[in-house]
Protein backbone atom coordinates (compact mmCIF):
# COMPACT_ATOMS: atom_id res chain seq x y z
CA UNK A 1 0.00 0.00 0.00
CA UNK A 2 1.06 3.59 -0.53
CA UNK A 3 1.82 5.98 2.33
CA UNK A 4 -1.61 7.61 2.03
CA UNK A 5 -3.23 4.31 3.10
CA UNK A 6 -1.36 4.32 6.42
CA UNK A 7 -3.51 5.55 9.27
CA UNK A 8 -0.48 5.26 11.57
CA UNK A 9 3.20 5.33 10.66
CA UNK A 10 5.95 4.87 13.26
CA UNK A 11 9.57 5.45 12.24
CA UNK A 12 12.66 4.70 14.32
CA UNK A 13 10.80 4.85 17.65
CA UNK A 14 13.14 4.66 20.65
CA UNK A 15 12.10 4.65 24.31
CA UNK A 16 14.52 4.78 27.23
CA UNK A 17 13.92 4.31 30.94
CA UNK A 18 17.10 5.69 32.43
CA UNK A 19 19.97 3.66 31.01
CA UNK A 20 17.62 0.94 29.71
CA UNK A 21 16.59 1.13 26.05
CA UNK A 22 13.20 -0.59 26.11
CA UNK A 23 12.29 0.16 22.47
CA UNK A 24 15.06 0.31 19.85
CA UNK A 25 14.33 1.96 16.52
CA UNK A 26 10.89 0.43 15.94
CA UNK A 27 9.26 1.17 12.59
CA UNK A 28 5.78 -0.03 11.68
CA UNK A 29 2.70 1.00 9.73
CA UNK A 30 -1.00 0.34 10.30
CA UNK A 31 -3.23 0.50 7.23
CA UNK A 32 -6.77 1.74 6.99
CA UNK A 33 -9.41 -0.81 7.99
CA UNK A 34 -6.96 -3.51 9.01
CA UNK A 35 -5.91 -5.28 12.18
CA UNK A 36 -2.15 -5.10 12.56
CA UNK A 37 -0.75 -7.14 15.43
CA UNK A 38 2.45 -6.55 17.37
CA UNK A 39 3.69 -9.82 18.81
CA UNK A 40 6.48 -10.79 21.16
CA UNK A 41 7.35 -12.45 24.43
CA UNK A 42 6.76 -10.76 27.77
CA UNK A 43 9.24 -7.90 28.14
CA UNK A 44 9.87 -7.54 24.39
CA UNK A 45 8.85 -3.87 24.43
CA UNK A 46 5.34 -4.11 23.01
CA UNK A 47 3.50 -2.15 25.72
CA UNK A 48 6.25 0.48 25.83
CA UNK A 49 5.79 0.92 22.08
CA UNK A 50 2.05 1.52 22.49
CA UNK A 51 2.41 3.93 25.40
CA UNK A 52 5.03 5.93 23.48
CA UNK A 53 2.78 6.08 20.40
CA UNK A 54 0.00 7.46 22.64
CA UNK A 55 2.27 10.07 24.22
CA UNK A 56 2.12 8.46 27.67
CA UNK A 57 5.91 8.07 27.89
CA UNK A 58 8.58 10.28 26.29
CA UNK A 59 9.97 9.38 22.87
CA UNK A 60 13.79 9.45 22.89
CA UNK A 61 14.00 9.28 19.08
CA UNK A 62 11.83 8.63 16.05
CA UNK A 63 8.41 9.83 14.93
CA UNK A 64 4.71 8.97 15.21
CA UNK A 65 2.54 10.11 12.30
CA UNK A 66 -1.26 9.82 12.53
CA UNK A 67 -3.10 10.29 9.23
CA UNK A 68 -0.28 12.42 7.85
CA UNK A 69 0.16 14.56 10.98
CA UNK A 70 3.26 14.25 13.15
CA UNK A 71 1.96 13.75 16.71
CA UNK A 72 5.30 12.85 18.30
CA UNK A 73 5.44 14.27 21.81
CA UNK A 74 1.87 15.58 21.81
CA UNK A 75 -0.19 15.20 24.98
CA UNK A 76 -2.33 12.04 25.10
CA UNK A 77 -5.60 14.00 25.22
CA UNK A 78 -4.66 15.82 22.02
CA UNK A 79 -3.81 12.50 20.35
CA UNK A 80 -7.22 11.14 21.39
CA UNK A 81 -8.89 14.18 19.84
CA UNK A 82 -6.95 13.51 16.63
CA UNK A 83 -8.51 10.05 16.42
CA UNK A 84 -6.31 7.51 18.23
CA UNK A 85 -7.01 5.90 21.58
CA UNK A 86 -5.62 3.10 23.77
CA UNK A 87 -7.31 0.31 25.71
CA UNK A 88 -4.54 -0.46 28.21
CA UNK A 89 -3.30 -3.77 29.52
CA UNK A 90 -5.20 -4.77 32.64
CA UNK A 91 -8.40 -2.94 31.58
CA UNK A 92 -8.20 -0.18 34.27
CA UNK A 93 -11.92 0.53 34.45
CA UNK A 94 -13.08 3.00 37.11
CA UNK A 95 -14.13 0.38 39.65
CA UNK A 96 -16.30 2.65 41.81
CA UNK A 97 -18.26 4.12 38.90
CA UNK A 98 -21.15 2.54 37.00
CA UNK A 99 -20.90 1.19 33.46
CA UNK A 100 -22.66 4.31 32.13
CA UNK A 101 -20.35 6.64 34.08
CA UNK A 102 -17.29 4.82 32.71
CA UNK A 103 -18.61 5.26 29.18
CA UNK A 104 -19.24 8.96 29.75
CA UNK A 105 -15.63 9.43 30.85
CA UNK A 106 -14.52 7.80 27.60
CA UNK A 107 -16.12 10.68 25.73
CA UNK A 108 -14.48 13.40 27.84
CA UNK A 109 -12.19 14.55 25.02
CA UNK A 110 -14.98 15.00 22.48
CA UNK A 111 -16.10 18.41 21.29
CA UNK A 112 -19.36 17.16 19.71
CA UNK A 113 -21.14 16.84 23.07
CA UNK A 114 -24.60 16.60 21.52
CA UNK A 115 -23.75 13.30 19.81
CA UNK A 116 -22.38 11.48 22.86
CA UNK A 117 -25.74 9.92 23.73
CA UNK A 118 -25.94 8.41 20.24
CA UNK A 119 -22.48 6.85 20.63
CA UNK A 120 -23.44 5.49 24.05
CA UNK A 121 -26.52 3.87 22.51
CA UNK A 122 -24.28 2.34 19.84
CA UNK A 123 -22.09 0.84 22.59
CA UNK A 124 -25.15 -0.62 24.29
CA UNK A 125 -26.12 -2.29 21.01
CA UNK A 126 -22.59 -3.49 20.32
CA UNK A 127 -22.09 -4.84 23.86
CA UNK A 128 -25.49 -6.16 24.99
CA UNK A 129 -24.08 -7.39 28.30
CA UNK A 130 -23.13 -3.81 29.16
CA UNK A 131 -26.69 -2.69 28.43
CA UNK A 132 -27.87 -5.26 30.98
CA UNK A 133 -25.31 -3.97 33.52
CA UNK A 134 -25.59 -0.26 32.70
CA UNK A 135 -26.19 0.85 36.30
CA UNK A 136 -23.86 -1.74 37.84
CA UNK A 137 -20.62 -0.62 39.48
CA UNK A 138 -17.74 -1.58 37.17
CA UNK A 139 -15.69 -3.21 39.92
CA UNK A 140 -18.37 -5.88 40.34
CA UNK A 141 -18.26 -6.97 36.68
CA UNK A 142 -16.52 -10.16 35.61
CA UNK A 143 -13.11 -9.94 33.96
CA UNK A 144 -14.59 -10.40 30.50
CA UNK A 145 -17.26 -7.77 31.13
CA UNK A 146 -14.63 -5.34 32.36
CA UNK A 147 -12.61 -5.93 29.18
CA UNK A 148 -15.70 -5.20 27.09
CA UNK A 149 -16.29 -2.05 29.12
CA UNK A 150 -12.68 -0.94 28.65
CA UNK A 151 -12.98 -1.36 24.87
CA UNK A 152 -16.39 0.35 24.77
CA UNK A 153 -15.03 3.24 26.85
CA UNK A 154 -12.22 3.67 24.29
CA UNK A 155 -14.73 3.63 21.44
CA UNK A 156 -16.70 6.44 23.07
CA UNK A 157 -14.07 8.86 21.71
CA UNK A 158 -15.00 7.74 18.17
CA UNK A 159 -11.42 6.86 17.19
CA UNK A 160 -10.08 6.22 13.70
CA UNK A 161 -7.58 3.79 15.17
CA UNK A 162 -7.76 1.76 18.38
CA UNK A 163 -4.64 0.51 20.17
CA UNK A 164 -5.40 -2.67 22.14
CA UNK A 165 -2.89 -3.88 24.72
CA UNK A 166 -3.17 -7.57 25.73
CA UNK A 167 -6.99 -7.89 25.65
CA UNK A 168 -6.82 -11.63 26.47
CA UNK A 169 -4.77 -11.15 29.65
CA UNK A 170 -6.23 -13.01 32.64
CA UNK A 171 -9.42 -14.14 30.90
CA UNK A 172 -10.84 -17.65 30.60
CA UNK A 173 -10.40 -19.24 27.13
CA UNK A 174 -14.10 -19.08 26.27
CA UNK A 175 -14.24 -15.38 27.15
CA UNK A 176 -11.06 -14.75 25.15
CA UNK A 177 -12.74 -16.22 22.06
CA UNK A 178 -15.69 -13.87 22.56
CA UNK A 179 -13.40 -10.84 22.92
CA UNK A 180 -11.46 -11.72 19.77
CA UNK A 181 -14.66 -12.23 17.78
CA UNK A 182 -15.66 -8.77 18.95
CA UNK A 183 -12.31 -7.29 17.86
CA UNK A 184 -12.63 -8.87 14.42
CA UNK A 185 -16.17 -7.46 14.23
CA UNK A 186 -14.88 -3.96 14.95
CA UNK A 187 -12.48 -4.28 12.02
CA UNK A 188 -15.37 -5.43 9.83
CA UNK A 189 -17.22 -2.25 10.85
CA UNK A 190 -14.32 -0.18 9.48
CA UNK A 191 -12.22 0.43 12.60
CA UNK A 192 -8.43 0.31 12.23
CA UNK A 193 -6.71 -1.62 15.04
CA UNK A 194 -3.17 -2.08 16.36
CA UNK A 195 -3.28 -5.14 18.59
CA UNK A 196 -0.58 -6.10 21.08
CA UNK A 197 -1.02 -9.70 22.14
CA UNK A 198 1.02 -12.58 23.57
CA UNK A 199 -1.39 -15.23 22.27
CA UNK A 200 0.16 -15.67 18.83
CA UNK A 201 -2.38 -18.08 17.36
CA UNK A 202 -5.39 -15.95 18.30
CA UNK A 203 -3.80 -12.70 17.16
CA UNK A 204 -2.70 -14.04 13.78
CA UNK A 205 -6.09 -15.68 13.26
CA UNK A 206 -7.84 -12.30 13.13
CA UNK A 207 -5.00 -10.00 12.00
CA UNK A 208 -4.23 -8.89 8.46
CA UNK A 209 -0.55 -8.18 9.07
CA UNK A 210 1.89 -8.47 11.93
CA UNK A 211 5.21 -7.45 13.42
CA UNK A 212 7.29 -9.52 15.85
CA UNK A 213 9.38 -7.87 18.56
CA UNK A 214 12.29 -9.24 20.55
CA UNK A 215 14.53 -7.30 22.94
CA UNK A 216 12.91 -4.00 22.01
CA UNK A 217 13.31 -4.30 18.23
CA UNK A 218 11.26 -5.54 15.28
CA UNK A 219 12.74 -8.85 14.12
CA UNK A 220 10.05 -10.01 11.67
CA UNK A 221 7.07 -8.64 9.77
CA UNK A 222 4.67 -9.81 7.11
CA UNK A 223 1.15 -10.92 6.28
CA UNK A 224 -0.55 -12.75 9.13
CA UNK A 225 -0.69 -16.02 7.20
CA UNK A 226 3.04 -15.82 6.43
CA UNK A 227 3.85 -15.30 10.10
CA UNK A 228 1.61 -18.19 11.12
CA UNK A 229 3.69 -20.51 8.98
CA UNK A 230 7.07 -19.11 10.05
CA UNK A 231 9.34 -20.84 12.54
CA UNK A 232 10.93 -17.45 13.19
CA UNK A 233 7.98 -16.35 15.31
CA UNK A 234 8.55 -19.23 17.73
CA UNK A 235 12.26 -18.44 17.87
CA UNK A 236 11.48 -14.81 18.73
CA UNK A 237 9.31 -15.95 21.63
CA UNK A 238 12.15 -18.12 22.86
CA UNK A 239 14.44 -15.10 22.78
CA UNK A 240 16.80 -16.44 20.11
CA UNK A 241 15.66 -14.40 17.10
Amino acid sequence: MSDRDHVLTVEGLTVRYGAIEAVRGVSLAVDDGEITTLLGANGAGKSSTLTAIMGLVPVAAGSVVLEGRNVTGEAPERIVRRGMTLTPEGRHVFANLTVMENLSLGAASRRDRSDIGTTRDEMMALFPVLAERREQVAGTLSGGEQQMLAIARSLMSKPRILLLDEPSLGLAPQIVDTIFELIAGLRDRGLTILLVEQNVDLALEIADRGYVMASGAIVMSGAAEELRQSAGVERAYMGVA
